[in-house]
This record gives structure tokens, sequence and C-alpha cells, in this order.
């Protein structure tokens, strides 16, 4: 079955996470997804608070910037979420925004190098290993967690460009890919995804892809995507988006899991006026429909 989940934007204030989360779970929705955004908020800090909120919800962070973290903080982190949270916590890391990046003063040079060298250091590190790395960006000395996951905790990688891509599926165990991705973006993103896995002869491993979907219901909902898209400067962008209702969103999800996504994120628009019917709608209307 293809998963389904819903984003809490971080335009929202954080004080409403709460309700949310708990309204997330209460209908059952499978996935609940948060950003740590600058300058907006933080992704461990909130998904710790939506996952002791829930019961059953799963938590995903798309995604933490690793310009902005110390692989090590990253380990603790997210070792202490999947022992307090087991099986519910989704960490996926990133380049972040480049100009954000550059405000707060941590652009790397090659955003490429920091997050190959974090992932095979974040990975190790949460596989109980004892880590001594000497790279471009990441510099440990003897680390090892006192406190690692007791189970796998596997680790999704934000890509769009092909060299991301390539090395997600070489050194990360699933991927995040944003709203601008179309089915057809989806396959192309596989069929690089492959390629890294084939090069690291990780086939035999699973690899979740993750997909963001842009989604609006309800009254104005097609101009609010079109409004949104157009900012985002993707309108002329085809197959991006569902506008309408359960059938209609439904329908575009179908297309994103053929095209190879197993798991499916709508995401509303900035603007949506009903963020706790936007998850109602998630799950009791569109969930049925997706198989």
């Amino acid at each position: 079955m293809t998963g389904l989940g819903a984003v809490f934007r971080p335009q929202l204030p954080p004080e409403r996470l709460r309700s949310l989360a708990r309204l997330a779970d209460d209908t059952g929705l499978e996935e609940l997804w948060l950003w740590e955004d600058c300058f907006l908020e933080g992704g461990i800090s909130t998904a710790a608070a939506a996952l002791a909120w829930t019961e059953r919800l799963r938590v995903g962070v798309g995604l933490l910037p690793v310009p902005l973290r110390n692989v090590a903080v990253t380990a603790m982190e997210t070792a202490a979420l999947h022992r307090m949270f087991p099986g519910r916590a989704a960490i996926g890391v990133g380049h972040g925004g480049q100009n954000w990046m550059g405000q707060v003063g941590a652009r790397a040079e090659s955003p490429l190098t920091l997050l190959r060298e974090h992932l095979a250091a974040l990975r190790a590190l949460l596989s109980g290993e004892r880590v001594t790395t000497h790279g471009r960006y990441v510099h440990l000395d003897d680390v090892a967690l006192d406190w690692p996951p007791p189970a796998p905790a596997p680790v999704l990688a934000g890509a769009t460009g092909p060299r991301t891509l390539r090395l997600s599926g070489e050194a990360a165990d699933g991927t995040i890919l944003t709203m601008a991705t179309s089915p057809e973006g989806v396959r192309r993103a596989r069929r690089l995804i492959d390629e890294g896995r084939r090069s690291a002869a990780r086939t035999a491993e699973p690899h979740r892809v993750v997909v963001h979907l842009l989604a609006a219901t309800g009254p104005g909902a097609e101009s609010r995507l079109r409004a949104e898209l157009t900012a985002e400067g993707l309108a002329e962008v085809p197959g991006l988006g569902a506008a309408g209702d359960a059938p209609t969103v439904a329908k575009a999800v179908r297309d994103l899991a053929d095209a190879g996504a197993d798991a499916v994120i709508l995401q509303p628009t900035a603007d949506e006026p009903d963020p706790e019917g936007f998850v109602r709608f998630t799950a009791r209307e569109v969930r049925p429909l997706v198989t």
C-alpha cells in the first residue's frame, strides 16, 4: 500500500502543532511531516513534541540542513527519537537552502561533499559504530553513541539534482523529493537513485522514496494551487500539484505511486485556510481511494 501523509507547514505557528498532530493521530493519518526551514521552526524539537503528543503517528522531518548541524548532534538527537518512539520517526538530511546557509555563515563550498560525509558518518553512528574520520567538512575522533538506536534507524536524503539523487541511492536509506517533482520526475529520480545503489552494491537493500504533492481542496482550490506554483516559478511545469475533490487528489497520488513513489505526502498551500480540514480530508477522504 502506498504510504500517505500530510505536511505541517512551518508557516503555521508552532503552538498549532499539538492540535494538528493529535487530529492526525485520531483520524488515522499515517504520517505527518515537518520542515526545518530557516528561520521558522526547528525540526527535532517539533518532531519530539509531535511524537510525544501522539500514540501511533509516524513523524518525519524533511529535512535537516547539514551545513547547520554537527553530525554528532544530529546522531544524538536522531537516536534519542528512535529510542523514545521506536519505529515512528523518519529523519531526512540535505543541503538546505543555499541562500539561507549563506545568511548564517554556513554555506559550504561543496554541498555534495558535505552531504556525502555527513551521511556516511551519521549512518555509521546510528549503527552503533565507533567513528574516526577527517574529511573536508566532517571531523570525528573516536566518537560513538552511548545510546544508539536499538533497531536500524534509516536516514533519508533530500535530493533534486542528478548528482545528489545518485548520492542518495549510494549513501542514504531513502530519498525525499519535493513538490516540484512530477510523475515523470519521479521516474527519472528512481533511475538516478538506482544508479547510485548499483554503484554502492546496495540494490538488495530497501530504499524508500517519499514525494511531496502540493494539494488544495475546497473553495478557491485551483487558484490557490496556481498562485503557489507561480510564486515558486513552476507554473509551466506539467504534472505538478492537484486541486479539487478527493478523487482528483487521489488520482494524482496514484500517478506518483505508479511512477515509483513509496509514500506521497500531501503539502497544503502556504495560505491553506483550514489546516485541520486538510488533515481530515487527507485521512478520511483521500486515503480510502489510495491502495
